[in-house]
């Protein structure tokens, strides 16, 4: 065997070396793309109802703005055609209302002096009535409850 022939050889055995690894590269490459394509099948597959459903769910959430929005415009309209019946009869009746109470009190008020002598009531720097008795409430004794 010369030189040539056993450079020959080495190439023929580079040659086959490089072809069996390329057809193992590609034989991988279309395994991969069979399971890739089978992956995009079914999901294609289970995303197609999906989108259905939340293009459906998304109609009913959209119906039901529609009607809280309506039910919104409803409590606001409520809320002012209250406001202005409170306005109206707090103008119509509150004066009036006012007049009566003071009349009453004044009544009282005369009805309760004349009973007796007015004293005089007696007003300190820091605006408490001096000399006036006050009622049982503040005289300050606590009673006890239950403790005897």
């Amino acid at each position: 065997m010369s030189g040539g022939e056993v450079a020959g050889i080495l190439v023929a055995v580079f040659w086959a070396i490089l072809v069996s690894f390329i057809a193992l590269v590609l034989v991988r490459l279309a395994q991969a793309l069979k399971a890739a394509t089978k992956l995009v099948a079914d999901v294609t597959e289970q995303a197609v109802p999906l989108l259905a459903d939340a293009s459906a769910t998304v109609r009913s959430a959209n119906t039901q703005l529609a009607r809280v929005d309506s039910i919104a415009a409803d409590v606001q309209e409520v809320t002012a055609n209250a406001s202005a019946l409170s306005s109206t009869v707090s103008s119509a009746f509150g004066g009036p209302l006012v007049k009566v109470a003071a009349f009453g009190y004044g009544v009282r008020r005369a009805i309760g002096r004349k009973g007796g002598p007015a004293e005089p009531e007696r007003v300190a720097f820091t605006g408490r009535t001096v000399g006036k008795k006050l009622p049982s409430a503040r005289r300050g004794g606590r009673r006890t409850r239950g403790k005897g």
